[in-house]
């Protein structure tokens, strides 16, 4: 017997897909969406159903956090105390306080399950985990909504190369792999990884554009990031430029073959129109980490120009290791106080709708439509909302400090 049909109205609600709704409805049956509309119109369409009003709130979906370590989340001490130097200072502050915690153990078990839920407690129903230990797969059935763990594979090295390729041939079918960076994994093994997930039709982040000093190794085979892994690998590596002066990491990836609608490239601040094009042209899909890059001082992504050309972004938090607050809520008012920030539905649709895209969930969730997943928060309005413009901005800059006060419908 199919569970009841039920109609949930409140003061307002935030289909995402389409403008919001005063007094508006939903219509719930087996944890899906019938229908979403006035009230009015729900209770006609279907008469003597039970209505259940939730007053001054708004429903809308539940949020999506498209880039998270939750490996990382017992290095937190990295992130009270604001980071001044290069990436790659911070990248060696990280290594050595993961070596003198262990990158495994009850600490960074109990630390990342602790993130987690806290996640799902602020909002958040699907989280892309990225890792390089078993800690995010050993998480997948703890967590209450989705959580996808990537497995991600480093090693820029000729001398690891073989190696690497033999360990992914024998990775789980199901497991789902990745590389981490064009400065950190060798493109034959980038190229291996990504025709690995092709063919199992799975998402492919990759961190993207994000400091400066990749340039600089792609473009000039020189400079920080070249010299930061020489010192970690004790001996010197004869790089080649990659790209072309004036070209970039989206130039490097396109020509590996590792862009396209699954490529989910996180960061993605060091980007120029032409690259930003190529990837609308590809239709791969961009994850933006505003705190962390606030933190690490690496820059700003160019909001504008994905918009520009028909990308929508997805937010993540980055890890506690780069970013003092893992709050999608965050992310969302620091992105509102950037330099020509997009308006507020806007970006409440990246933390929502984008998140869905970059991760394959457009068809059951993002945002309130029919045939979605009733994936629905409840979020307390804490002043008047007279209108849809006065609505999302309390939502993308009032959140933060009151995500607990955020309820699952």
């Amino acid at each position: 017997m199919s569970a009841t049909l039920r109609i949930h109205t409140a003061a307002w609600v935030v289909p995402v897909s389409s403008p919001p709704l005063a007094n508006g409805a939903v219509a719930i049956q087996d944890g899906k969406i019938l229908a979403v509309d006035s009230l009015e119109v729900l209770q006609k369409r279907f008469p003597g159903r039970e209505v259940l009003a939730h007053g001054q709130v708004a429903l809308a979906p539940a949020l999506i956090n498209a880039h998270i370590h939750l490996e990382l989340a017992h290095l937190a001490e990295l992130s009270h105390i604001p980071h001044h130097g290069s990436f790659t200072q911070w990248v060696t502050k990280l290594l050595k306080k993961r070596d003198e915690l262990g990158a495994l153990g009850p600490l960074a078990q109990e630390a990342a399950r602790s993130c987690m839920l806290s996640q799902y407690a602020m909002g958040v129903t699907a989280l892309a985990d990225i890792g390089n230990t078993s800690i995010g797969q050993s998480l997948v059935d703890d967590f209450p909504g989705t959580l996808l763990a990537f497995h991600e594979y480093l090693g820029i090295g000729e001398s690891s190369l073989q190696k690497n390729l033999d360990r992914l041939r024998l990775e789980p079918p199901g497991r789902l792999c990745c590389g981490h960076a064009p400065y950190s994994t060798h493109p034959v093994l980038l190229t291996a990884l990504k025709k690995r997930a092709e063919t199992r039709k799975q998402v492919f982040p990759i961190h993207t554009a994000e400091p400066m000093a990749e340039l600089d190794m792609l473009r000039h085979a020189s400079g920080e990031m070249v010299d930061f892994i020489g010192a970690r690998l004790s001996k010197k590596i004869v790089f080649q430029s990659a790209i072309g002066e004036k070209e970039g990491a989206i130039h490097y990836l396109y020509r590996l073959g590792i862009l396209n609608c699954r490529t989910l490239c996180i960061h993605g601040i060091h980007v120029s129109d032409e690259e930003i094009e190529i990837m609308a042209a590809m239709q791969a899909k961009v994850c933006l980490c505003p705190g962390s890059n606030q933190f690490l001082a690496v820059g700003t992504a160019p909001v504008q120009g994905y918009l520009k050309y028909g990308i929508l972004p997805a937010l993540g938090t980055d890890s506690i290791a780069s970013n003092p607050v893992l709050s999608l809520w965050r992310e969302m008012s620091l992105l509102a106080q950037i330099k020509d920030a997009p308006n507020p539905a806007l970006i409440f649709a990246m933390a929502t709708m984008g998140g869905a895209q970059a991760l394959g969930f457009a068809h059951c969730l993002g945002s309130l439509e029919t045939g979605k997943n009733a994936e629905i928060l409840c979020i307390p309005l804490s002043e008047p909302t007279p209108d849809a413009p006065a609505l999302m901005s309390m939502l993308v800059n009032k959140m933060v400090g009151r995500e607990r006060e955020v309820k699952r419908l």
